[in-house]
């Protein structure tokens, strides 16, 4: 399951949980009623059918949802046991219904008895258990069937790293694919290499290895107490790189990576998290990206249809430009957009690399022979940036992110730090793209970037988005 699998799974929990609140709802307010002798359902909610009755429900799921995120139960449960997320869950049902308590003290709402308030309270709790359950259950038979897989590398080759691996792949429904594990010739490696586990490679090629590699978390599992210094360093690596961080201790003092303590087999590990965005925001990101998608992917038909006879009337070749790009922690995955050069513009940019005008491993030309004169006002539009929404549509890209790169420019990127980047969706547009796009050197780019990520939020994106229009008209920056 990859992350648009991953981020539909949750919205659907999400949905799952508003419909068993509305059902527990429902179902105490009938209950309550026929106990205290109304026989009539049409006048059990004749009263409740209000405009401001329905405010107030609508209020209150929206506070109910936030209890839930506050209770934890829309993070990653992948390392949690069943019995502390029913207890979780039970909690989240309990405040719940004391909100109902506080809301009836308030607002004078009499529906909210004692009989309503137990009913609701056993609905809901009973509804929301039995669907977590049932969803650890199919996770758990997805991932026992290779999917819904997270990549984990291993730092150390000692008995406590082997046993945190044997651990993870005594319990394939945890999901976790071990890459292999990192460490320097030791006393005990010729014991580790009995262990039948891969050795990847030492400290000295971790950096190649790392930028090559897909790897979603990593384990330390070094001794801290003689190899802090060391260890530290290698924890700022994977800082720079996104890569979720799990470790004993929070001794390394990282500057951006958020920690947060998960329970595994009745110990505490800190994971850190230096990228990802996290909680309800991030959902409500991903529905913006699809309904945006869908509804511009619909509304521009007749456009791609002007766009796709223009360019076949006027050269040859494919109509689309498809290329291998590298997207969130550096997965690679193809990118469309509308072919705005000649058929064998990759063949040719070898023989113009001298006339490459962008710093660092980027390469941009102003009036790039290559371009055909459709293709440049496409360009000057970034109307041949449209069907990039496809990306977005199949959860590749998102609407608002860092620019995606092609393999050939990743290969080139010198400096760690700027491959954080990486650490979440790439976008269509972003920072770079209302700050003038190719008149901003690379290292500035890469900082508007991590500036992004640090401080990303739902209304940033609107904010991108909204920019991103005027900045498309006035073609800055474009080439």
């Amino acid at each position: 399951m990859n992350e648009t699998k991953r981020l539909l799974w949750l919205n659907s929990l999400k949905m799952f949980d508003i419909a068993s609140l509305i059902v527990a709802f429902v179902s105490a307010t009938i209950l309550s009623a026929v106990r205290a002798g109304n026989p009539s359902i049409v006048e059990v909610f004749s009263v409740k059918v209000r405009l401001w009755n329905f405010v107030i429900f609508v209020a209150l799921l929206a506070f109910w949802h936030l209890v839930f995120k506050m209770c934890g139960l829309y993070r990653s449960r992948r390392l949690s046991t069943t019995q502390v997320e029913t207890i979780d869950t039970l909690k989240a049902a309990a405040i719940a219904t004391l909100s109902l308590v506080v809301a009836a003290r308030i607002l004078n709402l009499r529906m909210f008895t004692p009989t309503f308030l137990i009913l609701f309270w056993a609905f809901s709790a009973s509804i929301l258990v039995i669907g977590r359950l049932v969803g650890r259950f199919v996770l758990s038979h997805l991932r026992r069937q290779g999917r819904n897989l997270h990549f984990i590398l291993i730092l150390g080759t000692n008995a406590r790293a082997i046993e945190f691996a044997r651990k993870l792949e005594a319990r394939p429904e945890l999901g976790y694919q071990i890459v292999g594990f990192v460490d320097d010739p030791w006393a005990g490696t010729d014991e580790f290499s009995r262990s039948g586990y891969r050795l990847c490679c030492d400290f000295e090629n971790l950096p190649r290895f790392l930028r090559d590699n897909v790897v979603d978390e990593v384990g330390f599992f070094l001794p801290l107490q003689s190899f802090y210094e060391f260890t530290s360093r290698v924890a700022t690596l994977f800082e720079q790189h996104g890569t979720i961080m799990r470790f004993d201790s929070d001794m390394f003092n990282l500057k951006s990576a958020r920690p947060r303590i998960d329970v595994f087999d009745g110990e505490a590990h800190i994971t850190a998290y230096s990228g990802r965005f996290e909680g309800l925001a991030v959902h409500v990101k991903r529905l913006i990206d699809l309904t945006g998608s869908f509804v511009l992917l619909t509304l521009l038909t007749p456009l791609f249809l002007l766009v796709a006879i223009l360019i076949k009337a006027t050269s040859t070749g494919p109509l689309m430009f498809s290329q291998k790009r590298v997207g969130l922690n550096k997965r690679q995955f193809v990118m469309y957009k509308f072919r705005t050069m000649v058929s064998d513009a990759e063949q040719l940019q070898s023989n113009l690399l001298h006339l490459n005008e962008m710093t660092g491993p980027v390469f941009k030309i102003k009036n790039d022979p290559r371009v055909t004169r459709v293709g440049r006002f496409l360009r000057k539009t970034s109307i041949d940036e449209l069907p990039q929404l496809f990306n977005v549509l199949m959860g590749d890209m998102s609407l608002v992110g860092p620019r995606a790169m092609s393999v050939r420019d990743y290969q080139f990127f010198s400096e760690d730090w700027q491959r954080r980047r990486f650490s979440v969706r790439p976008g269509i547009t972003c920072l770079w793209q209302v700050n003038g796009r190719n008149s901003i050197p690379f290292e500035q780019w890469m900082e508007l970037d991590m500036q992004y990520i640090d401080g990303w939020s739902l209304w940033l994106d609107l904010k991108i988005l909204a920019q991103t229009i005027p900045a498309v008209l006035k073609g800055s920056g474009a080439a």
